[in-house]
């Protein structure tokens, strides 16, 4: 009598494993995209956090670049500094920064962009003067 496995019984575990992939893998990269939102919407509120304390330090003034809230290592004037890692043009865990400073020392807008709105994230977030965090659930993924 001959010892071992069978095509057919071959066949019914490769297909077992491709079902148990079908269902696991969709769950994996649903995970990966929360996370992904969640520390965008985290890095928005430093940025925010910088900004608002920035302002409170200087009579109201909010900072007119990123370079405002950096340490001198990185090409900042900030003494001591607010944040300590550049984000403007910065990608990272798949969402892109930008901000938008609203004037002489009037105000900020910061957006998080997803870099692929199906496998990076779904949603964009602003943080904006004030530290009001905004959703918009309408994906545009930054270029």
């Amino acid at each position: 009598m001959r010892k071992g496995f069978t095509l057919v019984e071959i066949m019914i575990v490769v297909a077992i494993i491709a079902l148990l992939a079908s269902i696991a893998i969709p769950n994996l990269l649903r995970a990966r995209i929360t996370a992904n939102e969640s520390a965008a919407q985290a890095t928005l509120r430093t940025i925010s956090t910088a900004c608002e304390t920035y302002a409170a330090a200087n009579n109201g003034t909010y900072p007119d670049a990123e370079s405002d809230l950096l340490p001198a290592s990185l090409g900042g004037t900030a003494d001591p500094p607010y944040l300590n890692k550049a984000y403007n043009g910065v990608t990272e865990s798949g969402y892109k920064y930008a901000y938008t400073w609203s004037g002489p020392g009037t105000g900020y807008t910061v957006t998080a962009r997803p870099t692929s709105c199906t496998t990076s994230g779904t949603k964009s977030f602003t943080v904006s003067t004030g530290g009001v965090l905004s959703t918009d659930v309408s994906c545009t993924a930054a270029s």
